[in-house]
């Protein structure tokens, strides 16, 4: 079995997705509504919750293979929960069901957006090192 992935967050980046997953998965810039990317206290990578009205900016993997999936949940660790979010592909089609991990922790939220352009300048190469598939992190 496999499954579609929607990432937001660190996990977008390829070099950070092929640290995690053993598999090649073919993906596309994608979006989620209903939801918002916040940045979080203390941390480079990002959290996505439910929001009226929001929307998130990402990446949709296609067919993850269900052994990815759990190496994908190990990533994230404890203070993720995976759910299934409708995506959308930013070059049209049908909404893909698609699992996608949001935030649980709501004292770590800060105000603002992720800044993906900070995180892919000042922190993507050595994530992938630093967190490697243990450690969790969209």
């Amino acid at each position: 079995m496999s499954a579609a992935v929607f990432t937001y967050g660190s996990l977008t980046f390829e070099p950070v997705w092929q640290a995690v997953v053993r598999g090649a998965c073919h993906s596309v810039p994608a979006r989620v509504r209903g939801y918002r990317r916040h940045a979080l206290r203390d941390a480079t990578y990002p959290a996505m919750v439910a929001a009226d009205g929001g929307e998130v900016l990402g990446r949709l993997w296609l067919a993850v293979p269900d052994d990815d999936l759990v190496r994908l949940d190990r990533f994230e660790g404890a203070e993720y929960r995976r759910v299934t979010v409708p995506a959308h592909a930013l070059a049209g089609g049908p909404p893909v069901a698609a699992q996608a991990y949001l935030w649980l922790d709501p004292a770590r939220l800060l105000p603002h957006d992720w800044d993906i352009a900070a995180f892919e300048r000042d922190h993507l190469r050595d994530f992938a090192r630093v967190h490697g598939a243990a450690g969790g992190r969209d």
